[in-house]
Order: structure tokens, then sequence, then C-alpha cells
């Protein structure tokens, strides 16, 4: 039989040579190697320290980046949506209009209006102006009378609409309003510079201010506050009346009248509305007064 040269004679060589203190030596090495990974991990610390170290060297691209980077993109857009939200609620609780209402909210975005905050809201607003928002009978049964239990304010891309809805979340009722008609509606009709009878809608109806008023004081008490629904912007104006003018056309149960204001700087014409049937019985004690 031939033997190698690195082949043990017999079992006690054989021992000699698995338990020298050089194959000991690895062991104990190896073990201790293995045993520190175990219980420090220093080699993935290791690794890493080295891959962070080296991320900026290396191209983005693959499943994961491209997952990572969609992750923080939904994150990002989440929390512009949060604080678009919060921001559009601190706007609601400081507006002072339905105009600062529908600047302040972007389409899409939505708040809930307190009932108390839509009432007032609603009665800063000129009385027969306030009438094109909602009529003041339907307003008193939404707020008092019917199952209202909530109200959204949402806002589009040209103005706002407005939700009523019930406990059930079933809509009682729906508006919606253009930014540019809440605007008229809330600054009402701004006096207009020149004289009556440059307008042509008051032709052939137009009196002096003292036979005007005359003919006023002439009617029932009772009467007398459905000729004029907003004196109040009559009291605010500098000047004297000089004419007044009752226009020819009716419209949503009203006619306007002009007042003629002459100033320091010129003339300027103020408009209120009064009911028809109260203008038509204030015309009645007019004829033969006029111009």
């Amino acid at each position: 039989m031939i033997h190698l040269w690195h082949e043990p004679f017999d079992f006690s060589e054989w021992l000699k040579r698995t338990f020298s203190f050089l194959n000991i030596a690895v062991f104990i090495i190896t073990a201790l190697f293995i045993f520190s990974e175990f219980r420090f991990d220093w080699m993935e610390r290791l690794l890493g320290t080295y891959l962070s170290s080296t991320n900026s060297a290396r191209p983005e691209t693959g499943a994961i980046w491209e997952t990572g980077k969609q992750a923080f993109n939904a994150r990002e857009y989440l929390d512009d949506i949060v604080s678009k939200k919060e921001d559009a609620r601190a706007n609601v609780h400081d507006a002072s209009s339905f105009s600062f209402l529908s600047a302040n909210l972007a389409p899409g975005e939505w708040v809930t209006l307190e009932k108390n905050q839509f009432k007032a809201l609603y009665l800063s607003i000129e009385k027969s102006a306030a009438e094109k928002i909602m009529e003041p009978a339907q307003l008193v049964w939404l707020l008092k009378g019917s199952h209202l239990d909530r109200i959204f304010c949402e806002g589009v891309s040209d103005g706002i609409k407005i939700y009523f809805l019930d406990s059930d979340n079933r809509v009682i009722k729906q508006m919606e309003f253009k930014k540019e008609d809440i605007l008229k509606i809330e600054a009402g009709e701004k006096p207009l510079p020149g004289k009556l009878d440059q307008m042509s809608g008051f032709s052939g109806r137009i009196y002096p201010a003292q036979n005007f008023f005359d003919a006023l004081f002439k009617l029932p008490k009772d009467i007398l506050p459905d000729l004029m629904d907003n004196p109040q912007s009559l009291l605010e104006q500098e000047g004297e009346i000089i004419r007044v003018g009752v226009w020819n056309e009716v419209k949503d149960g009203y006619i306007r009248l002009g007042f003629e204001f002459e100033k320091n700087d010129g003339f300027q014409v103020v408009f209120v509305k009064g009911r028809e049937w109260a203008i038509w019985q204030l015309s009645l004690n007019l004829k033969g007064t006029g111009e």
C-alpha cells in the first residue's frame, strides 16, 4: 500500500495532526469571529457605513429606488393636502363675507360652516341684496325649522357651492354662486356720477325732491317701509337731494328709485328699491308734479 507524504500512518498520528496548535488556534479565531458577528453585527454595520459613504456615487435606478421616490412624493403630497386643509379651515373662521370664502377656497376644497356663521354672513349683506342669496323666509326655515345638521361650502373653478345637509347626509338645499355674482350682490348698487335726466330709464318720471317727499308722507305709515328697502344708503351720502326719479321697469317685484344728490364736486345718483305695489300708490300722489 502506497502512503502519501501528508497522510497519517496511524490513529495516533491523525489525532496529533487534528488537534495541533495551528488547527486549534484557527478554530478558536473562527469561532470568535462568528460569535462577534452574531453578537455585535459589526459586519452589517461596516457594510452599511461603506454603502452610505458611497451612496452619492451610485446611479439611482431600479425598482427599489423608484419605489422609494414614489413613497417620498406621496408623503409630500399628503402633507400638502393636510396643510391646505388646515389653511382653509383657518380662513373660514376668519371669513367676513361670501366673497372672502370664494377667494380662499380652491377648486375641490371644502369646509364646514357653522349655522351662526352662515347667518352672520347672510345678515352682513344689504337686505334687498341678501334676497339674491336666499329668501329670508327660506333661511328661517332652514336654520330654525328644518332638520338641518350641517352646512358645507365647496370651492369650484369659478365660485363656491353651498350644501345644507340633514343628519342622514341628505341634501336639503344646494346653492352655487360665481365669484363675480357674489361681488355684485355684496357691493349692491353703487352711486353713479351724473344727473337723472342723463339716464333714459327715468325719462318722464323725475320729480323735485320736495314734491316727492310731500307725496310720500301722504301715504299711510305702514306703507313707508316698503317704499325704500335701504334708506341707510341715502343717509350715508353727502350733499343734498334735489330730485328723485322712478324707474320705468319692474324687476322681481321691485322698482328702482334714483335720488339725485348735489355735492361740492358735482352730482351723483344713489339707487334704492321699493315694492312695486307701494311705488304704484306713491305714483298716484305724484301725478302732475313731475318735470
